[in-house]
């Protein structure tokens, strides 16, 4: 061994470090980048109530109850009226020229499968609901919570609709959400991988309870990967434009 051997040694050794720091740098940025811009955009939930009354004919010959559970993207984030979330745009085709509905809206920003079982479906189940629409799992997917945590979340919730409840019940599945500006490589890997994970799980469990699985991240996927008017300011929720895209798809696979 020379002198030289241990000069070039020295100096990859260097190289490496700074390689692993540059990396740890961007991947510690990168992640940062996500959250900074959506705090920075500080969108909010619209004003509403947990009830509206939505009809075309005030002489209407039927009524039914929706309940729409999930987070902030049923809660309308990214707009500026409630009237243009995917829930309320439902309820208005769900009333079409003679039906009187009821829309109650249980979701929560920030919301995930845990708080949805304990927090939301409780008030759910009371609303005795006709139809109950589900899209929950975004926050778990971000999250960090496992697998195993997430399905047993999302079947305790399936488990108590289906019995406690005569609803008919659509679970939507996670949709892809994040534009290619804000959510960097490999967190869009990462993301995108748990989100699939998940999305299965839903699916087998909608197999398990013989309901209606609605698959909304296959149909817009290619479209939410970039940024566009689909989207609100922090390219993480839909703006009214992509909620309506979500609403037309979701109401195209329910039978009312």
């Amino acid at each position: 061994m020379n002198k030289h051997y241990f000069k070039k040694v020295g100096w990859l050794g260097t190289v490496v470090i700074l390689v692993v720091l540059a990396f740890f740098t961007y991947f510690n940025r990168s992640y940062a980048h996500i959250y900074n811009h959506i705090d920075k955009s500080a969108l909010t939930t619209p004003d509403r109530t947990l009830s509206y009354l939505i009809t075309n004919n005030q002489m209407a010959s039927s009524s039914l109850t929706y309940v729409a559970l999930g987070d902030s993207l049923t809660s309308g984030v990214g707009v500026d009226n409630y009237n243009e979330s995917y829930p309320y745009l439902l309820a208005q085709y769900f009333s079409g020229n003679d039906k009187q509905v009821t829309l109650k809206d249980r979701a929560v920003q920030g919301a995930k499968t845990k708080d949805v079982l304990v927090g939301l479906l409780p008030a759910a189940i009371r609303d005795n609901p006709d139809i109950v629409t589900i899209l929950i799992g975004v926050n778990d997917v971000h999250g960090g919570i496992s697998r195993d945590d997430f399905q047993k979340n999302y079947d305790s919730i399936l488990q108590q609709l289906t019995v406690e409840t005569k609803a008919d019940i659509y679970v939507i599945s996670i949709p892809f959400i994040g534009a290619d500006n804000l959510i960097l490589p490999p967190y869009n890997y990462t993301f995108d991988l748990k989100t699939k994970r998940f999305n299965n799980v839903i699916k087998e469990l909608a197999i398990k309870y013989k309901i209606k699985y609605i698959d909304l991240y296959t149909q817009t996927e290619e479209l939410f990967k970039t940024n566009g008017s689909h989207y609100a300011a922090d390219f993480f929720h839909p703006s009214a434009q992509g909620y309506k895209i979500w609403a037309d798809l979701i109401y195209a696979d329910i039978n009312y």
